[in-house]
């Protein structure tokens, strides 16, 4: 990967922390009622604030994806929030998936450590098909699953195939956090 891609992605992240930062100090997100003050504030817009963010957390994995969710169900209940979620979800882990086809691996380690993709890469060479692995990655919560779009992405999966384990896999886990992050509203 080119300096100019890697000072971006650097540039990125820490535009992503310092605004999340100045808006948790400005006491944005101290309650629920702050939360949804705040997403109401973007007006009609704030649903698709909400979905541009998620898309953008996969691509630049900073915050765990059900931090997200937690905030689309407060916000927008769980229904609209399981909407704007899992569109971003999906379109970031598409996202990410080509542009590790297109950059390759120094993309990925900028991004990731060796060790990191040293561990996924035994687990992806152990298993007897890393297409159901991925499946079923994506069905289940805390998994790396940005990680592991961009190593699909390296290991020159079919496109068609892995946008299918992901629009298939990803609304359950999504579903699940939506539905009990909706109860808290």
């Amino acid at each position: 990967m080119s300096k100019k891609v890697k000072i971006w992605v650097v540039v990125g992240v820490v535009v992503i922390l310092l605004f999340l930062a100045k808006q948790f100090f400005e006491q944005k997100f101290d309650s629920v009622e702050s939360l949804q003050n705040y997403m109401k504030s973007f007006g009609v817009a704030a649903p698709l604030v909400l979905t541009v963010f998620q898309a953008v957390q996969v691509v630049i994995p900073v915050l765990p994806g059900y931090l997200g969710c937690a905030a689309g169900a407060v916000a927008f209940g769980s229904a609209a929030g399981f909407w704007c979620n899992y569109i971003g979800i999906s379109l970031g882990s598409i996202i990410a998936y080509f542009l590790a086809k297109h950059y390759g691996m120094d993309l990925v380690l900028a991004m990731f450590s060796q060790k990191q993709y040293d561990k996924w890469s035994r687990k992806m060479e152990a298993s007897r098909s890393y297409e159901w692995f991925l499946f079923v990655a994506t069905l289940l919560p805390l998994f790396p699953d940005d990680f592991l779009c961009y190593l699909s992405g390296l290991i020159k999966m079919d496109s068609k195939k892995f946008i299918w384990i992901i629009i298939l896999g990803k609304p359950w886990c999504i579903l699940a956090y939506s539905l009990a992050f909706g109860f808290i509203q």
